[in-house]
């Protein structure tokens, strides 16, 4: 059956991740979704690497496996927008489309004729998100803005990473761009937002999504106990700030995650752990109390979980119901029961690498299925044919626009 957004039709002008990750999002919806690209190098992101596809020879491609990460289900078009007949394709484009997606800098595309402000008077209808550093007003709309820095900036990285005063203590970033991703999965919510929102009224608007918004708004918990305290708060490494015992611990030959959520699933660990007595001790009997213990606490659990295998742990914690898990590689990652029975892992026919793996959608839907149709494009492989069915050009325009360096 088709997706949930078989119906809508996306022009994606957006490069690298945060913009992206939003349209393959979409794609994923089953959306229809155009990228439109710079000819001859494309998105910056076809250049992100190695590691680059393989084809079937083992053989290195020229497609990066970062650009496949975020651009499953689109179709690719190439268009120069520094012409001004490219400019009236992307025009003539956005007035047949439902969504469009933008993250270049504030008010460069205005210089263009394709602001939001030029599109709407063309169509009414159009959701016009741009997804920027730090959004298209105050101080700092004109500043570009990456996830490294937007991690540092929005404070993400002081509250991440080991102690200060432990080996390797200090701010530290999260191992993926994480700032990109959480913006382009608000960027998603808010189209959708949006085209309920024109379901009812019939018009569209302008979306105005920033890196810096939606890092700030993940604090979530760390960013509410600053705000309710007036505490800086701090790196902790992989505890919790709110919850003890909720961290990893050292096994006899890996790590185990113990996430006791609360007082009875502690119970629930001592009795496995063969510490029955520690939920009596009044240090330890209820969360607050294990909070304000926790560096006692930690050392008591660290010599018993040191004595026993990882596997070992998770047998008998899951048998406990004490909820638990390994600290995995990627390797194992793919090769978990559940993610072989949830089939995280995908492969797709690839023009050029002739297969490639990704990881599956997690939306699930039990009327509308997310099918994955379309692998990551190759640069312009759907220009000529969005060109005819959507602008209804001929062979001849379509060769003279090519001659002529404008698609």
């Amino acid at each position: 059956m088709a997706g949930p957004l078989s119906h809508i039709r996306v022009l994606d002008l957006s490069r690298v991740l945060a913009g992206p990750w939003c349209g393959q999002i979409l794609a994923d919806l089953g959306a229809e979704v155009f990228k439109v690209e710079r000819p001859k190098t494309g998105d910056d992101s076809r250049a992100f690497g190695p590691p680059w596809l393989k084809d079937a020879s083992g053989r290195d491609t020229a497609e990066s496996a970062y650009f496949a990460s975020a651009n499953r289900g689109k179709k690719s078009i190439t268009v120069n927008l520094s012409r001004p007949e490219g400019q009236r394709i992307v025009r003539e484009l956005a007035a047949k489309c439902d969504v469009l997606l933008e993250n270049y800098k504030f008010g460069d595309l205005d210089r263009y004729g394709l602001g939001y402000g030029d599109l709407a008077k063309i169509n009414p209808r159009l959701i016009y998100c741009s997804v920027t550093g730090f959004g298209q007003t105050g101080p700092w709309r004109e500043r570009p803005g990456y996830d490294f820095m937007i991690q540092g900036m929005s404070g993400l990285m002081s509250v991440t990473g080991e102690r200060d005063d432990l080996p390797g203590g200090g701010p530290q970033k999260a191992g993926i761009p994480i700032s990109d991703i959480i913006t382009g999965m608000y960027a998603a919510v808010s189209v959708c937002a949006a085209l309920a929102h024109r379901a009812e009224t019939g018009t569209g608007q302008h979306l105005d999504l920033a890196l810096l918004d939606s890092s700030v708004a993940i604090l979530a918990n760390q960013g509410a106990n600053f705000l309710a305290t007036g505490k800086v708060p701090k790196g902790i490494g992989n505890a919790h700030p709110n919850i003890v015992p909720y961290q990893p611990f050292r096994t006899a030959d890996g790590d185990v995650i113990v996430a006791c959520g609360n007082d009875g699933q502690f119970r629930k660990f001592c009795e496995v752990a063969g510490c029955a007595q520690l939920p009596d001790d009044p240090r330890f009997a209820t969360n607050g109390k294990r909070v304000e213990n926790r560096a006692e606490l930690t050392r008591v659990l660290s010599g018993i979980m040191a004595k026993r295998s990882t596997r070992d742990w998770v047998e008998a914690l899951e048998a406990g119901g004490v909820p638990n898990g390994p600290i995995n590689t990627l390797d194992r990652v793919f090769q978990e029961p559940q993610a072989i029975a949830r089939n995280l892992r995908i492969e797709m026919p690839h023009p050029i690498a002739g297969k490639v793996s990704l990881v599956r959608s997690p939306m699930r839907f039990s009327a509308t299925p997310v099918e994955h149709a379309l692998p990551p494009p190759v640069l312009g492989q759907h220009t000529e044919e969005v060109l005819r069915a959507v602008l209804e050009l001929g062979d001849a325009e379509i060769a003279r626009l090519r001659a002529e360096g404008v698609v």
